[in-house]
C-alpha cells in the first residue's frame, strides 16, 4: 500500500461494509466443486467425502473462538464471542441442553450414509483440507483478536449457502435424510446473529483510518481463501467414500 493510500481519509461505515458485502464474489458458494454440488450433480461417494473431510472445519470452529477469547481482554467481547462455542460443542446446563453443530454434523455426515466412527476418525481427511483448516486456527490464536473477529466475516455470505442446500438437497439428493440438515437450519439464526455481532465491531473498531480498513478486508480475503482452499483440497483429493448398502 502507498504511503498516499494510507493518509486517505477513512471509507464512511456505509461504504465500508459494502466493500466488506463485496467480497461475497470471493465466497466458496461461486467454487466448482459447490457449484456442482447445487446442481445435483455430484455422487453420493463425492458428497459423503465433503461431509467428511468438512467435519474437520466444524470441529476447528470452536477451537478458533476459544483461541480469540483467550487474546481478548474485553469481558463484554468474550460473553458475548462465548455463544460461538456453545453453539458448535454444545451444552447441557440446569435443564437446558443443546447437542450443537459438531454433533449435528455428526447426523449430516449419517444422513449421507457415514457412520459415526467414519466421521470423527477422521480418516477420509485430506492432508490439504487440514493444511488449509489449520492455518486458520493458528491465524486466530496468533493475530490480534480483532484480527480473528474480522476474519469470522465470511459469516455475511454463509445464510445463502445454508438456505441453498436446504432448498435443494432434498431433490437433487433424495436419498438424504432431510432430519440430517438440521445443521443448516440452525446456522440460519446462527449465522446472521453472529454477523451482527462481527460486523458491529469490525466497522467500530477498523474504521480508525483507512489503512484499518483495508486490513480488514485484507482480512476477510484471507479468511475466504482459506474456505476457497478447502474446497479446493476436497475435489482435487478425489476422495470418494464409497459404502455398502443402499445409499452406496
Amino acid at each position: 500500500m502507498s504511503l498516499a493510500a494510507t493518509q486517505e481519509a477513512p471509507w464512511s461505515p456505509a461504504e465500508f461494509e459494502a466493500l466488506l458485502r463485496e467480497k461475497g464474489t470471493s465466497y466458496h458458494i461461486h467454487h466448482p466443486f459447490h457449484l456442482m454440488m447445487a446442481a445435483g450433480e455430484l455422487t453420493p461417494a463425492q458428497l459423503r467425502g465433503w461431509v467428511a473431510n468438512r467435519f474437520y472445519y466444524q470441529i476447528a470452529i470452536p477451537v478458533k473462538d476459544a483461541a480469540i477469547l483467550s487474546n481478548c481482554p474485553d469481558r463484554e467481547i468474550r460473553r458475548e464471542w462465548i455463544q460461538r462455542i456453545l453453539d458448535h460443542d454444545g451444552y447441557q446446563i440446569g435443564g437446558l441442553e443443546d447437542a450443537g453443530g459438531i454433533e449435528a454434523w455428526i447426523r449430516l455426515g449419517e444422513a449421507v450414509g457415514l457412520s459415526r466412527d467414519d466421521v470423527t476418525s477422521l480418516r477420509f481427511v485430506a492432508p490439504a483440507a487440514r493444511f488449509a483448516v489449520d492455518a486458520y486456527i493458528n491465524f486466530a490464536r496468533q493475530r490480534p483478536w480483532q484480527e480473528a473477529i474480522a476474519s469470522s466475516l465470511t459469516e455475511l455470505f454463509a445464510p445463502h449457502i445454508h438456505q441453498q442446500r436446504i432448498d435443494t438437497w432434498p431433490t437433487q439428493y433424495p436419498w438424504v435424510d432431510t432430519e440430517g440438515l438440521q445443521y443448516f437450519r440452525n446456522r440460519l439464526t446462527q449465522a446472521r446473529r453472529d454477523v451482527e455481532h462481527g460486523l458491529r465491531f469490525t466497522l467500530e473498531y477498523f474504521s480508525q483510518s483507512r489503512a484499518m480498513q483495508q486490513r480488514a478486508l485484507d482480512i476477510l480475503q484471507f479468511k475466504l481463501d482459506v474456505l476457497w482452499a478447502l474446497a479446493d483440497a476436497i475435489m482435487l483429493s478425489q476422495c470418494e467414500i464409497e459404502i455398502k448398502g443402499p445409499k452406496a
